[in-house]
């Protein structure tokens, strides 16, 4: 989460001094999806092997764009699932950021379509599940070990400003992780819906 607010914060700085272009800002929510590879792993050695899930779940994020151009500019965005998911026994957290090229072909009063394109990771972290007992109670669920992977990252939406500088955003993005093992293709689309806001805009 460092990553995307440090960003933020530098967008922000950057809009005091450069008052001829424009930045925005914005907070997602919405999914990621990828299927099941099809294995069945025994990490506890019982026997009973589970099936590894599908990638699903409610996921959120933030993210920001500085427009050095008025239709060519940069950004960055993370994007998390909310809570951690149940993978063959263990739970599972994954999270996406990336840095991307921005492109806004048009820039009207109310609509603004956008185009991303850029590289980044992805995190995907394994927890023992919360462990209960009838003396100690249940404990919290603890981290064991994540996987890191590149990705590369296509996106597009659409700003419809309802006012001022207010915009809300649909997009659908698409994440090609490579060697991503834990499921069952290496393309693992994203849909979100962002509110946020631009800066410096006229």
């Amino acid at each position: 989460m460092l990553i995307p607010l440090l960003f933020v914060a530098l967008l922000f700085g950057t809009v005091k001094t450069a008052n001829a272009q424009s930045a925005d800002v914005y907070f997602d929510i919405g999914t990621a999806i990828d299927k099941s590879n099809g294995q069945a792993p025994d990490f506890f050695g019982t026997g009973n092997p589970a099936t590894a899930p599908k990638m699903t779940g409610l996921f959120g994020g933030i993210g920001g764009s500085f427009m050095f151009r008025p239709t060519i500019g940069f950004g960055a965005e993370f994007f998390s699932r909310f809570s951690q998911g149940s993978y063959a026994g263990l739970n599972y957290r994954p999270r996406f950021y990336d840095f991307n090229a921005v492109w806004m072909p048009i820039r009207s009063k109310y609509v603004a379509p956008e185009f991303q394109a850029g590289i980044g990771g992805v995190s995907l972290s394994f927890y023992l599940p919360p462990q209960c007992d009838a003396t100690l109670g249940c404990s919290s669920s603890s981290y064991i070990t994540s996987s890191r992977h590149f990705q590369t990252h296509l996106g597009i939406g659409v700003n419809f400003y309802v006012k001022g500088g207010v915009f809300v955003r649909p997009q659908a993005d698409v994440h090609y992780v490579r060697n991503f093992s834990q499921f069952g293709s290496n393309w693992a689309p994203a849909y979100s819906m962002a509110i946020g806001y631009s800066f410096g805009r006229s």
